[in-house]
Parts: C-alpha cells; sequence; structure tokens
C-alpha cells in the first residue's frame, strides 16, 4: 500500500501556513484568500477521507491484486518504460473518471464534495469526498494489463499529489509550453469556477492535453468565481458530504417512472425530466 500521500501531509501543513501567510504579508483585492471556517471544513473533509480510505483500500487491494493474479499478462517494473506507459495510462484513466464524475449524477453526489467550497486555495485541495468507492472500476484494467496493485497506488498517489499544488490562486499563467502541455493552476481554476464557459471543463489531472483532445479544455479568461451553481451554505462536513445523494433520493422518490429514477441517477447533475441535454452543464 504504497501511498505518497499519507507521507506528504507535513508538506501539506507546511504549504498551507506559507499560502496563508502570504495573503496576510501580500494581499490581492482579486483573491479571496482564506476563511477560517471554510479551511477548518476542508481539511476535515480531507481527514476523514484518509480515515474512510484506510478501510477501502484494503477491498481496493483484494480486487486489483485478484486481477492481476487471474491475468497472463506482466509488467516489469525494473523496465524504465513501463513507468513512463504508467504514468500515461495512469493520467488517461484520471481524465475519464474525473470526466464521469461530472457528468454522471450518482457519481457527482460523491464529487460534488470537492467542489462545495466557494474559496480556492490549497485547503481546497484536501476537500475530499467521504464515498471514494465508486474510483475502483477505473484503473482495473491496469490490474487486467499486469501491473501490481502496489504500481496503481503509487500512480494515484503522484497524481493526487501533483494536483494539490494546483489549488491556488497565488500562481499566475506559467510559460506558455508548460501551459499547454500541464494541468496548472490557470488551468485548474477552470475547472473549479462556476462562469457558464468554464463548467464541466479541464478534467485533467496532471496532463492537459487529453482535455485539448476531446474538447473539454477551455483558457482562463474572465475572473473565475468559485463553488457551485447553486451553493449549499454550510460548513457542516456530514451535510457537505451527503447533501447532493439526499437530493437524488428526493428526487427519485418523487419521480413517476423508472425512466425518471434512473435518469436522476445516471443522466447529468441538472437533468430533470422537462430539462433538455443541453441545460445538464448549467448545473452544480
Amino acid at each position: 500500500m504504497f501511498d505518497l500521500i499519507l507521507h506528504a501531509v507535513p508538506v501539506f501543513v507546511l504549504m498551507l501556513a506559507i499560502e496563508a501567510f502570504s495573503f496576510r504579508w501580500r494581499p490581492d483585492e482579486d483573491q479571496r484568500g482564506y476563511d477560517l471556517r471554510d479551511a477548518r471544513t476542508s481539511i476535515t473533509m480531507g481527514l476523514g477521507n484518509v480515515v474512510i480510505n484506510i478501510g477501502w483500500k484494503l477491498a481496493v487491494v483484494a480486487i486489483y491484486a485478484a486481477a492481476y493474479l487471474l491475468t497472463p499478462l506482466q509488467v516489469d517494473p525494473a523496465n524504465p518504460l513501463t513507468w513512463v506507459v504508467l504514468f500515461f495510462l495512469d493520467d488517461f484513466l484520471y481524465y475519464w473518471y474525473h470526466r464521469t464524475h461530472h457528468t454522471i449524477r450518482v457519481f457527482w453526489a460523491s464529487h460534488v464534495v470537492h467542489h462545495s467550497s466557494e474559496y480556492y486555495n490549497l485547503s481546497t485541495a484536501l476537500r475530499q469526498p467521504w464515498t471514494p468507492f465508486s474510483s475502483m472500476p477505473y484503473w482495473l484494467p491496469l490490474a487486467l494489463l499486469g501491473f501490481p496493485p502496489w504500481m496503481i497506488l503509487l500512480a494515484q498517489s503522484w497524481n493526487l499529489l501533483y494536483q494539490f499544488f494546483i489549488h491556488t490562486e497565488r500562481v499566475g499563467k506559467l510559460w506558455a509550453p508548460i501551459e499547454y502541455v500541464l494541468n496548472t493552476p490557470s488551468h485548474h481554476r477552470v475547472h473549479h469556477g462556476t462562469n457558464p464557459q468554464y463548467l464541466d471543463k479541464n478534467y485533467g489531472g496532471i496532463l492537459i492535453v487529453w482535455d485539448r483532445l476531446f474538447g473539454t479544455f477551455e483558457p482562463e479568461g474572465e475572473r473565475v468565481r468559485y463553488g457551485l451553481t447553486k451553493n449549499i451554505n454550510t460548513y457542516n462536513p456530514l451535510r457537505v458530504a451527503t447533501h447532493e445523494f439526499v437530493a437524488i433520493w428526493r428526487d427519485v422518490r418523487g419521480s413517476r417512472s423508472w425512466r425518471d429514477r434512473a435518469g436522476y441517477l445516471f443522466r447529468g447533475p441538472g437533468w430533470a425530466p422537462t430539462a433538455t441535454e443541453e441545460s445538464e452543464p448549467a448545473r452544480r
């Protein structure tokens, strides 16, 4: 269970302190900075996610190990090319994991936690769901391709570790070639935006090239408004973790047909029986 995230916790704490101090030392009226209640909620969500994953990853490892033992394929961890292939495959799978967790409501109910803050700082990166169970199938193909479970978990960890550092307003746009290839603070600010042109854009983890290839890229232009299109206005971690599941249950329970129930579960977060496909991205 090679988890870089746990080992990186002291780095997270240090970087949070430095960023928070920077807003006091050199405030910027165009940047929201920190709110103590919001940051406390984000950190609580992150700690809860870590605790839940202690048990959940045992199940994930067991499933990946079973697939790894059944497949006739085997990769060689000693071959540098293996790690290059793993890097690109992991990031490609993350893109589709992330994209479907915005476009399928029952998945969005878990991922919405990460978007529920109206602030954008390093503490926002720690605002993680307490229901991480939908991620497991996305990386199962790597086990079937012969990657051992420890390599898969390591790849997931380095991807998330990278993403911690792009949750900041304190870094502007970087050198153009970097902005073209990598996911940067500028690109990820767009992803967290509620501006109409920013909704459902820039899903990449480390690389932004997948968004450019699959038509979901949007550059940062006008000032980003963070949060949800309908903010939940709470700092209660339990409500942050469950509010969309409660909303789904309310919609499903009030539906008149199985088709509508399925729609509320598996269509986009903005879907309703009278809504059109075009209205679905205007949600959250």
